[in-house]
This record gives structure tokens, sequence and C-alpha cells, in this order.
């Protein structure tokens, strides 16, 4: 384990340095400004500013910063920090950071932006127009029972496992590496997929239920990381093809990367599932309390 981290500690303050080649862009790092990531980003987070200011004002009294504006600012600077800066930049270069891009989306942000619950201040963001268009469409019976079976604990569950399995199929993962859209795709399903599966475990499930899912959840992803890690060989063409410019082999690469999902997202869900069993045991506690 403190091997693993420190190669990674290693990597983050010497990739500068390791990095080399021809083409100029190879040997800094580069922020990533695609419009489809910085444009999203952007709009929601002018939107949830938008409304939280215009529910003050309708309430003729200032809100003080809330644990629910603390997560969802969390949630968008640790999503902008994994998509916008270097970090996506040398993911695209080393399969190790791209790992560490995706955990950081599915493990960090998506849970952050649960915790926020920000549908509301959102809503009141938009125009008048549009705010009660939005809003009848979203109490559709078509749109609510669907959004109901989405988030349902074991769709969710098995909807998000099936996203995170199915893109790191090698020739999946490899073709997302090598085209732009598919890139797009494979972030747009793993984010999405992780907003199912926490909404899911926070706000539908009971405690023990949650513990449940997220230990299920560390369980298939530690596999597939230990599978990644432990492969004799390289399973990641595309992905590790440039590892040698940066001091690893191609297979140590991706022995990294797999080590990533394994070890530090697992404890992610470990500690999730923990405090949802502390939750359960607690509120088990207080009922028998108060029957006693």
């Amino acid at each position: 384990m403190s091997t693993v981290i420190s190669a990674m500690i290693f990597l983050i303050i010497a990739a500068p340095a390791m990095a080399h080649g021809d083409d100029a862009h190879e040997a800094t790092l580069g922020w990533t400004f695609d419009p489809w990531i910085v444009w999203p980003i952007i709009v929601i987070s002018l939107l949830y500013v938008t409304g939280r200011i215009r529910l003050s004002r309708r309430a003729h009294r200032s809100f003080p910063m809330h644990w629910q504006d603390l997560f969802f600012c969390g949630g968008i600077l640790t999503l902008a920090g994994a998509l916008i800066t270097p970090l996506h930049w040398l993911g695209e270069h080393l399969f190790t950071f791209h790992m560490i891009e995706h955990e950081i989306l599915m493990a960090v942000s998506a849970p952050l932006i649960v915790l926020a619950r920000p549908v509301g201040f959102l809503l009141w963001g938009l125009p008048r127009p549009a705010r009660r268009d939005l809003g009848a469409a979203m109490q559709s019976p078509l749109i609510r029972r669907s959004w109901a079976w989405c988030t349902g604990p074991i769709n969710a569950t098995v909807i998000h496992g099936v996203a995170i399995w199915g893109w790191h199929y090698p020739l999946l993962f490899d073709a997302a590496v090598t085209n732009t859209a598919m890139h797009r795709l494979q972030h747009l399903s793993f984010f999405a997929t992780a907003i199912l599966f926490w909404w899911a475990v926070v706000w539908k499930s009971n405690h023990g239920a949650a513990t449940w899912h997220l230990f299920l959840t560390m369980i298939h992803t530690s596999i597939l990381g230990a599978l990644m890690a432990l492969a004799p060989r390289v399973l990641y063409i595309a992905q590790t093809q440039t590892a040698s410019a940066w001091g690893l082999t191609p297979l140590e690469d991706q022995q990294l990367a797999g080590m990533i999902m394994w070890v530090p997202a697992g404890t992610i869900y470990a500690a999730a599932a923990m405090t949802m069993l502390a939750l359960w045991i607690h509120g088990s506690s207080e009922k028998g309390a108060q029957n006693a």
C-alpha cells in the first residue's frame, strides 16, 4: 500500500520533468477547456447561485452559507478538478491518472452533489417560463416513474455496476481513449450512474440497505481493480501506450491504475458503508430505547 501511494506521489511531483517528446504539448501540463465540459459546469454553477439569491429575496432575508452550499461547491470544484485541470491531461497519457479522474467523478463529486440536493435551487435559477415548464415536466407520471425506477436501490446499484464494468472492457475503454465523443460519453455514464447510485443510497434506502449496496459496490469494484492490477499482461493497449515516456512500463501503469480502484476507491465505499452501518445501529438503539 505504501509503495503504491509513494509511486503516485512521485508521479504527480515528477510528471513535468519526466515528460518528453517532439510535440510541444508533451512537455507541459495542459488544462482542458472542452466546451462540452466547461459550459455545463459554468451554467449549473450560475443557476445554483441565481436560484439561491432569488429564494433569499423571495423570503425577504439572506440565508447564511449552509452545509448544502458546501456540498455543492465541493462537488462542482472536484468535478472541474477532474475534467478541466491538468489531471485530465495526465489521464490521457497515463492510465494511473485516468483512474484517479474516474474515481473522483464517481466516488467524490457525485456523492457531494447528491448530498447537496441542488434541484430546487437550479430550478429557481431558470427564467420563470422555463422553471414552470420544466417543473411541470418533472412532475409528469412518466418522468416520476422513470426517476423512481432508476433510483431504486437495486436498480441503481446494478446500473452503476454495469456502467463501470462495461466501460472497463479493454476494447471499449481503449476506444474511449482514442475517440473524443466516446470519451465524453464514458465520463457522462460514470457520473450520471453514480448520481443515481448515491441518490438511491442516501435518499431512497434505509441505513441498513444502504450499507449493503455500498458494500456490494465496494466488492465488485475492488474485484475489477484487482483483475487489472494482477493481470499478467497489458489489457489496455491504447491507454498505456505512452507510459514508457513517463518512466513506467505499460503493465506497471495498468497495475497502478488497478491498485487505485482496488484500494483507495474501495476505502471510500467502505467508509461510506461503515457510516451507514453506524447510523443504522444508532437508529436501532434509539428505537429499542423508545420501545423499552
